[in-house]
């Protein structure tokens, strides 16, 4: 199964709910009693019923110590990516390294729209999504020079980075379609596809469309002495790690 000589991990995709909110925290409690590596949630913050994702996050890191926690994935639309640096950062430092980020371009447009965020086309938010991983990136080089994007969605003029994460936190895109699963070779670490979404038949055709995305985003990357826009990791770090990331989560906001 781990095509890419990784180490095979298991999690759960919990959901939630607020009116369960100590069962949903004792349910992250099992996981890691269990064994799992993960424990994720969907993150809908204009969704009624549920907690939100980060403080939930936040908390479950608090009562466990072994178990990895992610948003599965964060609605970028609503989580303001240098904002968002911070927290994933802070969360890491606290939890002695434990956190990774999911990312979602973004859905359920009227919802967000309602809540104040954007309302964006598909290719817009492919397009916020990619500006939005260099400028999380960037946040996250503490003692480094101020973060500065002059893009079409996100605008950072000089603020201080940092605070560092305790690890290098990856950055797993949930992806389907042909731009989004270029993204997700050419700048993610992982892979987070939803087999109610995708399918198990479509999978080994997205898969090959991320590692020809990996490969050519290798490609371009200089071999010394040179620098580079992308904050991406390399090609070879992001196939090494692509399929122990593949999850049957669900992004219904039911």
């Amino acid at each position: 199964m781990p095509d890419y000589g990784q180490e095979l991990r298991f999690g759960v995709f919990v959901t939630p709910l607020a009116d369960r909110a100590r069962d949903v925290v004792e349910l992250a409690r099992l996981a890691e009693l269990a064994g799992l590596d993960l424990v994720t949630f969907q993150d809908h913050p204009y969704q009624r019923r549920f907690l939100d994702t980060w403080t939930l996050l936040a908390v479950v890191a608090a009562k466990t110590s072994t178990v990895r926690v992610a948003p599965n994935v964060a609605n970028l639309p609503l989580r303001p990516p240098f904002v968002l640096a911070r927290s994933v950062a802070s969360l890491d430092i606290l939890s002695g390294g434990r956190v990774e980020l999911g990312l979602g371009a973004g859905a359920f447009w009227n919802a967000i729209a309602a809540a104040g965020g954007p309302r964006r086309t598909p290719g817009q938010a492919v397009d916020a999504l990619a500006e939005a991983i260099d400028v999380i990136r960037a946040t996250w080089r503490a003692g480094g020079e101020t973060v500065r994007h002059d893009g079409e969605h996100y605008r950072i003029d000089g603020a201080k980075p940092g605070p560092a994460p305790a690890h290098d936190v990856e950055i797993w895109l949930g992806a389907y379609k042909r731009r989004m699963l270029a993204l997700t070779g050419g700048k993610a670490q992982g892979w987070l596809p939803s087999l109610g979404n995708a399918g198990v038949d479509a999978l080994p055709g997205m898969n090959a469309a991320i590692d020809d995305a990996a490969a050519a985003a290798g490609a371009r990357r200089p071999r010394s002495g040179g620098s580079t826009t992308s904050t991406a990791a390399s090609a070879a770090e992001r196939a090494s790690c692509r399929d122990r990331r593949r999850t049957g989560r669900s992004s219904s906001a039911r």
